[in-house]
């Protein structure tokens, strides 16, 4: 094979990691432009986190959508289901049905962990492409050579673990460990954090525990599942408020639908609505007025089975489960080619969009998402924006004047001054909220910046 059709080869050959909803998501996009990929999935299936018998799986028995089921699917397979808030089961056969439908199973390898992305002869531009080390579910070990390598291994498998002052004697285990309230049954649990997943454990816990406090840093916004019927997110999907509109009309009619958290102990939110992700979780409420759980301040230290809160309050408790987040997790991957710091550094990827990195490497990430109601159909629009690109790309590479224009114009773009994504919110300076965006000023300018790769009128 001579060089120059060897380097045109390489240009069509891309890698994703990851059979979750952004893998899947990306492969389907780049079988619609026509381009080769090798998918790699450490599991034995797709579906990632969803498939609770994945040993990085982090959903527990009793969870669900907390997004509806229409505002979450992709637009292209509808879910086969009526339910409003689906399962983890039900969610893992959708997942299923879509790899079935779109034969994405015959190029991913299973039980193939990928150990390390490097660039070829450590050249850090990508120009000559990418090596991808890899163990196979015998243990043999591979390296492959692609010229892109899309990372879709999603947001929510690396734990977030604290330390705290002294040491706790009883049981300590992450929210992703968590499976099942039997480990709760009899016993005095503490949980600490109350974002949706402490929520729906301390939920879960008040079943089977002989005792349920939750231990909260800030105040939260509480959104209830339905309103007047309807899932609450299926409401103003039309034109979208303004910013300050919405927050002052949504935080009124929140007020007025839960009353003041504050009487059930739950501190005041430090930030207006839809400045941190609000807590799809009403039951929590009635549990606490109901006297089920007991809401604590936060943590400052451990003392055997006592732990001791910063409001000089203490409890005793023989199981503490931290509901406190996850990491973004690249391992195989040196931070630097994503223009990051790193784990622990308080931020995340500076990437354009949150795909693409600004040196244009070669290196793409799909899933390193977050927004109120953003749904998957929101990471199928990052994967086809970079099908498109990649396309865009290989096209130029054959002559194409029209193509090769396009792809400049988005060169220019990521060069220039990148779009405002906020939606006019200002959130939380957090390391959980810097790759936050609002969904509507992200997908009209992801949508955007596609069709100009690609205008809908010539495909």
């Amino acid at each position: 094979m001579s060089e120059e059709h060897e380097a045109m080869t390489l240009q069509r050959r891309v890698a994703v990691i990851g059979a979750g909803p952004s893998g899947l998501a990306t492969m389907r996009a780049l079988d619609r432009e026509g381009l080769d990929w090798t998918g790699y999935e450490a599991h034995d299936d797709v579906g990632g986190l969803w498939d609770i018998d994945n040993p990085r799986s982090t959903v527990y028995e009793s969870a669900h959508l907390i997004s509806s089921r229409t505002t979450t699917q992709f637009d292209e397979l509808p879910m086969d289901s009526d339910v409003d808030y689906p399962s983890h089961r039900e969610l893992l056969r959708y997942f299923h049905a879509y790899a079935d439908a779109f034969d994405l199973r015959r190029g991913v390898r299973f039980g193939t962990r990928v150990t390390a992305v490097e660039p070829v002869d450590g050249d850090a531009s990508g120009a000559s492409g990418w090596d991808v080390r890899s163990t196979g579910p015998d243990g043999a070990e591979d390296v492959a050579r692609y010229s892109h390598v899309v990372v879709a291994n999603g947001t929510l498998a690396e734990p977030n673990v604290p330390t705290f002052a002294g040491e706790f004697t009883g049981e300590v285990l992450h929210s992703s460990a968590y499976k099942s309230s039997d480990v709760f049954a009899g016993k005095r649990v503490l949980v600490v954090g109350g974002g949706n997943s402490g929520c729906d454990i301390a939920v879960d816990a008040v079943h089977r525990a002989a005792h349920v406090d939750l231990s909260v840093r800030r105040g939260y916004w509480f959104v209830p599942r339905y309103l007047l019927g309807r899932p609450t997110d299926t409401l103003n999907q039309g034109r979208p408020l303004p910013a300050r509109i919405k927050q002052a009309v949504d935080s009124r009619l929140l007020t007025l639908l839960n009353g003041d958290p504050q009487r059930f102990g739950f501190p005041a939110p430090d930030h207006k609505i839809y400045e941190s992700h609000p807590v799809v979780n009403s039951l929590v409420l009635q549990h606490a007025g109901q006297g089920d759980l007991r809401v604590r301040a936060d943590v400052e230290r451990f003392d055997g089975r006592t732990v001791r809160f910063a409001d000089g309050t203490a409890g005793e408790y023989d199981v503490v489960l931290l509901a406190t987040g996850y990491r973004l997790d690249y391992p195989f991957l040196d931070p630097a080619h994503l223009d990051w710091a790193g784990p622990g550094s308080g931020t995340s990827p500076r990437l354009f969009c949150n795909i693409v990195p600004a040196s244009l490497n070669g290196l793409f990430v799909v899933g390193m998402l977050e927004a109120s109601g953003i749904g998957w159909q929101g990471r199928a629009e990052q994967a086809d924006l970079v099908a498109r690109l990649l396309a865009g790309q290989a096209a130029a590479a054959d002559g194409d004047p029209a193509a090769a224009s396009r792809v400049a114009a988005f060169r220019a773009r990521v060069a220039g001054t990148w779009p405002d994504l906020t939606g006019g919110y200002r959130y939380l300076g957090l390391e959980r909220m810097s790759y936050y965006v609002n969904k509507d000023a992200y997908r009209r300018t992801v949508r955007r910046l596609a069709d100009e790769l690609a205008p809908a009128v010539t495909r």
